[in-house]
């Protein structure tokens, strides 16, 4: 645990606690077709190696870059693996945090609060988010005797059965097809961070750089993250004048230091995405024979979301602006692939300075002409 002034700031064992609780139930399934479900997605993920490796071309032939486990894990293994990495990925905003709680004028109301409090509410808002993500794969993952990783203590890849079985029936699509699909999103993650040396180090980097540049009152962090809670719970998921409940939590912590990493990592990041969506689209028409209607059905759910409830939420936690980065990085990377090639696109991954700036996400011909033109002058 983290302490400020004596109390627990998060008290994350209550945070698994109260997430593991609240979380909706999965669906239901017979206990020989969950086996079923689970060993076919460890298939799908075998295979969906070999399938991104060769369209990809990001690791050379007879090369074997660091291995990482893939993990089929339900709600709650999601929940536990995500604490985890929210645990130390935090742990130097909260040593701010602590630092500032001496002198600040929330102090003692902070410190009457205290970690459990918080713990409940963080866990309110990992049961919403543990029913609602297919895949992930996990960069900065502390290894445990339930969740392994890789063996520098960072990186595995989780497939969320129960949810990937929630929305293939949910799209009514061919079940078998739809797991691969998943599969090949989340493999293209694995690959971009054993393929690449320099990526895993660059991100944690840049989240750190962002995190120690953070100037916020703890009782600002604590009132956001009640917000999101209350939404939860029915109480105000929008204004009193039916506008959006204020801004994201990750928008309140921005000094003009942390809006330059920040623009650095939403580039990153819509890379990532949107290179997963290509390579995922690019693969399926071979092995996926019903993609066409897959990609279709679940855009369309993208863009409908749910509820308004739903909606308030995923402004909160900053979810809008992934579905951002889905869409404009698979644009930035179909432009540049379009032009270039697969190789001339596979540049970007030389070094932290051929990575894409936001501005050239959006002008894909700018990172063509400022990388290509260098590379041949």
């Amino acid at each position: 645990m983290t302490s400020i002034g004596g109390a627990e700031m998060v008290d994350w064992n209550l945070a698994v606690a109260t997430a593991t609780r609240l979380v909706r139930p999965g669906p239901e399934i017979s206990r020989e077709g969950a086996r079923e479900v689970v060993a076919e997605l460890r298939r799908h993920a075998k295979a969906a190696e070999e399938h991104v490796r060769s369209f990809t071309r990001m690791i050379p032939e007879g090369t074997e870059p660091e291995d990482t486990p893939v993990l089929v894990v339900d709600r709650a293994g999601w929940i536990k693996a995500n604490v985890a990495g929210f645990r130390e990925l935090l742990r130097p905003l909260l040593g701010k945090m602590q630092d500032r709680r001496g002198n600040g004028p929330g102090g003692a109301v902070l410190g009457a609060v205290g970690g459990k409090v918080t713990g409940v509410e963080v866990g309110m808002l990992l049961s919403f988010l543990a029913s609602r993500v297919l895949g992930q794969y996990e960069t900065f993952a502390p290894a445990t005797r339930e969740l392994p990783a890789s063996a520098d203590g960072g990186g595995r890849l989780l497939l969320v059965a129960p949810n990937i079985v929630h929305v293939e029936r949910e799209l009514e699509v061919d079940p078998h097809d739809f797991r691969l699909w998943v599969a090949l999103h989340e493999e293209t993650h694995r690959t971009q961070f054993t393929g690449v040396p320099w990526l895993r180090d660059h991100l944690q980097g840049e989240i750190q750089s962002f995190l120690e540049e953070t100037d916020v009152d703890p009782m600002t962090v604590l009132e956001r993250l009640r917000e999101a809670a209350q939404s939860l719970a029915g109480g105000r998921p929008e204004g009193e004048d039916g506008e959006d409940g204020g801004r994201s939590l990750v928008e309140l912590v921005q000094t003009p230091a942390q809006r330059e990493i920040l623009g650095r990592l939403t580039a990153v990041m819509s890379l990532l995405e949107g290179h997963a969506d290509y390579v995922m689209d690019g693969v399926g028409p071979e092995v996926v024979s019903s993609v066409g209607e897959i990609r279709e059905k679940f855009q369309q759910r993208r863009a409908r979301g749910a509820s308004r409830l739903d909606q308030a939420l995923r402004k909160l936690l900053g979810l809008d602006a992934k579905l951002r980065q889905y869409r404009d990085g698979e644009r930035f990377v179909r432009a540049v692939v379009d032009k270039v090639g697969m190789d001339g696109f596979n540049r970007v991954w030389t070094s932290p300075n051929t990575l894409p700036t936001k501005a050239e996400i959006a002008k894909p011909t700018d990172w063509i002409a400022r990388v290509h033109r260098k590379a041949e002058s």
